[in-house]
């Protein structure tokens, strides 16, 4: 059974930065394409960035340049480090993980607010 858990989120300032971690029990990252989605009060989810099992990274257009997405073979984690936050990156973000079948965590609150 895949589970999925992430954390780093909270509370920062517009301009601030947060490290969002996901770690896995029963999948291994290395050979997995990896994903975080975010979903803001009001809006469906969206997909943010992702990293396939070779390594190759893409971002949506909105983090492009903020936002970095890493994976850690040995942790067995992929990380999300967000920089120069917006108050438009509010939102839940969930890590999501596919081989053979896709698994979602429950989800990290990150608030940008002054």
């Amino acid at each position: 059974q895949v589970q999925l858990v992430e954390s780093g989120g909270g509370l920062v300032q517009p301009g601030g930065s947060l490290r969002l971690s996901c770690t896995a029990s029963g999948i291994v990252f290395a050979i997995a394409d990896t994903y975080w989605y975010r979903q803001a009060p009001g809006k469906q989810r969206e997909w943010v960035a992702s990293i396939d099992s070779g390594g190759t990274t893409r971002y949506t257009d909105s983090v492009k340049g903020r936002f970095a997405i890493s994976r850690d073979n040995a942790k067995n984690t992929v990380d999300l480090q967000m920089n120069n936050l917006k108050s438009e990156d509010t939102a839940v973000y969930y890590c999501r993980a596919i081989w053979r079948s896709s698994s979602w965590g429950q989800g990290t609150q990150v608030t940008v607010s002054s």
